[in-house]
């Protein structure tokens, strides 16, 4: 019956909106003319195409004539995407958590015809509840604060930038930096942690992988064995629970509870590509083969369900999903998931069903004790209940025999699943989430020594320099043929950090031409050069009231927190020395934080603790691919050692290599075996050309 503008758009999110009786518009001049001319506030609205509470706003008031009708009488209203625009976000979720406590999407804010924000908040239910205003209330309410007090409304929108700005501003206070800042954000972690169940906090728990990331480099830089079993401990609760999708592989967004049982079943790239990466450096640190089984698995998930057909990798895929295929209407979140007893023991004869069900805490009338949610009812949430050897006890069964029917039954399992209404999958590509997802790829195949996820990261690779470059311009996002909107900060480090992650996979020097080519043209967009560190946009955009410097290590790492990691180890490897000034003035800018709050920033921390280590090499001369080499990569690669860099000397990579490393000129094969060259701060042990001897040095 409707169509408004957005049908002209690329966003899954904005098309999923685009037959919404609401006038919308994109973000756009379009739309802030109209704000001008008509002198209308602007009702924002800002989500994502797999928020659950966004389609419950969208049901329940988008929809609506009524509410509608309110909104086109009285606003201009907008919709954006966080996910293509994460600047636009950005500001006003700073708006909204600074003048509401909290924050979240949907997100709801009202803005002068100038862009100011002067109200907030996130879901509006259409009448009182949950203890918030019914949404077509406030619309008539703030349509009559407009047309009654309007100089003061944009007043207020002028007050709050500026204090916004200055808020910004004072989060930078000058500090003497220096390894107790290291030592408080681990006594943090430690303070927060569940010692019973994992992760840090009260429930709801999220994953965050940079926890991981900070953890694992404090136990191998400060040898502190506690570091190390708060993150395995964590680790391994989160697989056994409902937050780990136990027939098909990956992790939903976060769990509900404080057991990782029940999950928001939604399933975001960022999160496989980091979580990827912290079961393999698990792996490593322990050479347990449970953490290198769960990165396995997580692979192969996206390989299989978030892969586009040129490469690269989707954005997510949504929590909702129709309960019944005969009414497509009816969704519910975590449909897709669940299963009824009575299900199992249609797909395997007992005693096979009984096993399954025992191992995975299924239980006849649903395994959801206090339903949070009523199309859990009668349903069961997998989760590993028992091990395979527990299971095996409990009926008297040997392990193997159960191991194989549980198999058989997980098969089975996932072809039901199959047959049913899959979640909505957000199909558009992102530069800064494919970068993430490069870099695990890459790491997957240096620590599991397996072709296919490198050939994985090297097509991915291509499509984005490819598809998504326009010289040395990266752009955001792409969609069914179309690259569009010029990339952000996090689009330039996530991506240059794939390049030289995927270096150390495939020795491929171009990758690192790009990289440092990028990461220049980075500097020039993003550096604050009186200040330090970066902002999240580049200069220009005239629709931006605030310029925001990213400083909060989240669900994604802060785009600061990766862009000094990459200016670091590009200084190490070509000895550009703006790279590494570059990097000490963000750590400058960013020392008061690091100094009173390192636990929000914990990917900054390691950037510090490694700008503190002196540049570690270990560099082969020979050619790749030989049984030599190839012997020396793996025990390399066997170890955890964040901190070095392994560089490969042969025929078509010396003579630029020896430009950036000068030392490494005369480094040669040694009685035509490859040659190891172990190096700190540029002075190198005698070279090995023998296995054993090798290991030894790294060890």
């Amino acid at each position: 019956m409707h169509t408004n503008r957005l049908a002209r758009e690329q966003s899954p999110y904005l098309l999923q909106h685009a037959h919404n009786p609401v006038d919308w518009y994109p973000w756009g001049e379009d739309a802030f003319t109209k704000a001008r001319q008509e002198n209308k506030p602007i009702f924002l609205s800002i989500g994502y195409s797999t928020c659950h509470w966004c389609h419950v706003m969208e049901r329940e008031s988008f929809e609506s004539e009524e509410i509608a009708a309110i909104l086109n009488r009285h606003f201009v209203s907008v919709k954006v995407d966080r996910e293509e625009r994460p600047d636009v976000d950005r500001i006003y979720m700073t708006f909204v958590q600074a003048t509401t406590g909290g924050g979240g999407w949907p997100m709801s804010v009202w803005l002068t015809p100038g862009l100011k924000p002067f109200y907030g908040g996130t879901y509006f239910p259409p009448d009182n509840r949950y203890g918030r205003p019914g949404f077509p209330a406030l619309l008539q309410h703030i349509a009559g604060l407009w047309e009654t007090q309007r100089e003061k409304l944009i007043e207020s929108g002028d007050d709050v930038i500026r204090q916004l700005s200055d808020m910004l501003t004072a989060k930078t206070k000058n500090a003497e930096l220096d390894t107790q800042a290291l030592e408080s954000c681990y006594l943090a972690f430690r303070r927060n942690f569940d010692p019973r169940l994992g992760g840090f906090g009260q429930a709801p728990k999220f994953p965050r992988p940079v926890q991981f990331h900070f953890l694992h480099r404090y136990f191998a830089g400060c040898g502190e064995e506690e570091a190390m079993e708060m993150s395995l401990l964590t680790l391994r609760e989160m697989y056994k629970g409902g937050m780990y999708d136990q027939l098909g592989g990956g992790f939903h967004r976060y769990s509900v509870d404080a057991r990782w049982f029940v999950p928001h079943f939604e399933k975001m790239l960022y999160d496989q590509a980091q979580l990827a990466v912290s079961y393999l450096e698990a792996f490593q640190i322990t050479e347990d083969s449970l953490y290198a089984q769960v990165a396995r698995e997580t692979f192969a998930y996206v390989l299989r369900d978030m892969r586009d057909p040129a490469g690269g990798f989707y954005s997510a895929e949504d929590a909702d999903s129709v309960i019944d295929a005969a009414n497509p209407k009816e969704k519910g979140e975590g449909a897709f998931y669940v299963f009824t007893a009575r299900e199992i023991e249609e797909a395997a004869r007992k005693p096979e069903s009984d096993w399954f069900s025992y191992r995975y805490g299924v239980r006849p009338h649903g395994n959801v004790e206090e339903d949070p949610h009523a199309e859990f009812t009668g349903k069961n949430i997998l989760y590993q209940a028992h091990t395979i050897e527990e299971t095996a006890a409990h009926f008297s069964v040997p392990v193997d025999q159960v191991a194989k029917a549980i198999a058989s039954t997980s098969e089975r399992l996932m072809a039901l699943r199959n047959g049913r209404v899959r979640p909505h999958l957000d199909d558009k590509v992102l530069t800064a989430w494919n970068g993430l997802m490069i870099s695990a790829f890459a790491k997957g195949a240096q620590v599991l020594d397996d072709s296919e996820y490198l050939q994985a990261a090297q097509r991915a690779t291509y499509f984005v320099l490819t598809t998504m470059c326009r010289g040395d311009i990266l752009l955001r996002r792409y969609r069914q043929g179309e690259a569009a909107i010029e990339g952000f900060l996090d689009d330039y480090a996530f991506f240059v950090q794939a390049l030289l992650d995927l270096y150390e996979a495939s020795f491929d020097v171009s990758l690192l031409e790009h990289a440092a080519q990028l990461t220049r043209r980075a500097m020039d967009l993003f550096e604050d050069k009186t200040n330090g560190a970066f902002f999240s946009t580049a200069e220009g955009d005239s629709s931006l009231v605030l310029r925001i410097k990213d400083d909060y290590d989240g669900a994604e790492p802060s785009s600061n927190s990766v862009m000094v990691r990459n200016l670091l180890r590009l200084s190490s490897l070509t000895g550009d020395r703006a790279m590494r000034e570059s990097a000490d003035r963000a750590l400058a800018f960013f020392a008061g934080r690091l100094t009173t709050s390192a636990i929000t920033i914990p990917m900054m921390a390691t950037a510090y603790l490694l700008s503190l280590s002196k540049p570690k090499q270990i560099i082969l001369a020979g050619e790749n691919g030989t049984p030599e080499t190839r012997a020396m990569l793996k025990a390399a690669r066997q170890l955890f050692m964040p901190d070095s860099t392994i560089v490969l000397l042969d025929e078509t990579s010396r003579t630029r290599l020896a430009e950036w490393m000068p030392f490494t000129r005369d480094m040669r094969a040694v009685d035509g075996r490859t040659t190891a060259y172990v190096c700190e701060d540029y002075a190198c042990q005698l070279p090995v050309n023998q296995l054993d001897e090798f290991v030894k040095l790294l060890q």
